[in-house]
């Protein structure tokens, strides 16, 4: 595919004579140079770093030429490089390079060789995904800190619990937020294991099959925060396994916000009123002046639905592709990853808001506890267990 733009130059490649067409770099690779312009860049700039600190390490340049080197790399911002087809093919690894190639004062001949880009992006992708993880993560435990205070504040209030649409136990608020608190300390563990699965440094693996010196794979993954190297280079390359674990517990979390968040709103409607949000977070009608509203309790539902389908299309992205190192995978497949985790912020941080501002009407809630027959329970056990009341017996004697 080729456009009337200057062909690449011929150190970039003897392969191809032309740059990518307009069509393709308008649709195609300038949003993702600039997604990983804004997203990547710093990761792709610790990278080169630890590149050329093994370059040094193996004698192929000196240390003078790699702070040079490293200096050129601090140099570059989202606004410093720009997708240019003729130039660097529209592609954010060539574009560092030609940008430090074209700041130094004389060509550093082993610089970037025995290199493969597709290691190099697989690195740069999981410390990206490692940062989305823990920031969302972050959010995650201020909402676990504002479930347990209002589960402290609420745990001496009678309310009814409900089984199958009906009222069936006596039960109170704090213990029904004790088992969102358990919720959320699971998601937690499973955030935590998720992050020990994905702290595996990719670098080293080259294109699929390792590379031709003797790169300290160790040493790097130390240099770039990582526990360990991936062991496996095809899996390094090949596996984005991670960005499919990582939304999968996105999914899996929304899940169950969205039926506790239907609870809420089933208590704040007007046949229930047992809880109250304050007046910057409720909503109104344009028809019927007596309804106060929560909309952003239906937001906070209706939300949480997008996580399951940002899990679903990373699936989809990877699924009856051949284990490779791969574009449909590496970068199509992950599209939407950074829109998962926003998403999760976003709907984690409304609804620690609403639980931070929410109070719960104990006299309402009251009130329907003595409305109901709610001891029958206690009733057939006494009946049972001190009057030798067969036990079905004393269940038709309550009933």
């Amino acid at each position: 595919m080729t456009s009337d733009t200057p062909g690449p130059a011929p150190e970039l490649s003897g392969r191809i004579r032309g740059g990518p067409a307009e069509l393709l770099h308008d649709e195609v690779l300038a949003p993702q140079f600039a997604f990983e312009s804004r997203h990547l860049l710093r990761h792709y700039v610790a990278i080169e770093k630890t590149l050329a600190a093994e370059y040094v390490r193996m004698d192929l340049i000196t240390a003078e030429e790699a702070h040079r080197i490293a200096a050129l790399l601090d140099s570059v911002g989202p606004d410093t490089l720009s997708a240019q087809p003729g130039a660097n093919m529209s592609d954010i690894a060539f574009a560092l390079e030609r940008h430090v190639e074209a700041g130094l004062p004389h060509p550093v001949t082993a610089w970037h060789a025995d290199r493969s880009r597709n290691d190099l992006q697989a690195c740069a992708q999981v410390m990206y995904g490692r940062d989305q993880l823990t920031r969302f993560a972050a959010a995650l435990l201020e909402l676990g800190s504002v479930v347990h205070r209002l589960a402290e504040m609420t745990c001496d209030l009678p309310m009814p619990g409900y089984t199958h649409f009906q009222a069936a136990q006596i039960i109170t608020p704090g213990f029904h937020l004790a088992a969102l608190s358990e919720h959320l300390l699971h998601t937690h563990a499973r955030l935590l294991n998720a992050y020990d699965g994905i702290d595996a440094s990719p670098l080293g693996a080259g294109a699929m099959a390792g590379q031709e010196l003797p790169w300290d794979r160790d040493r790097m993954a130390r240099l770039l925060g990582f526990s360990r190297p991936q062991p496996h280079a095809l899996t390094a390359v090949a596996s984005r396994r991670w960005s499919a674990e990582l939304t999968a517990e996105l999914s899996l979390l929304g899940t169950a916000l969205s039926r506790f968040t239907t609870d809420l709103l089933t208590w704040g409607g007007s046949e229930y009123g047992f809880i109250e949000l304050p007046d910057e977070l409720s909503g109104i009608s344009s028809a019927m002046p007596q309804k106060k509203n929560y909309p952003v309790l239906e937001r906070i539902r209706g939300r949480t639905a997008h996580l399951t389908a940002f899990h679903l299309d990373v699936l989809l992205g990877q699924r009856n592709t051949p284990f490779c190192n791969l574009v449909e995978v590496s970068k199509e497949a992950g599209t939407h990853l950074l829109n998962a985790f926003d998403s999760a912020h976003g709907t984690v941080r409304l609804l620690t808001e609403v639980l931070r501002r929410l109070t719960f009407r104990a006299d309402r809630m009251r009130q329907v506890c003595e409305r109901e027959f709610l001891g029958g329970f206690s009733l057939a056990n006494a009946l049972c267990l001190t009057e030798g009341v067969p036990w079905r017996t004393a269940q038709v004697v309550a009933g």
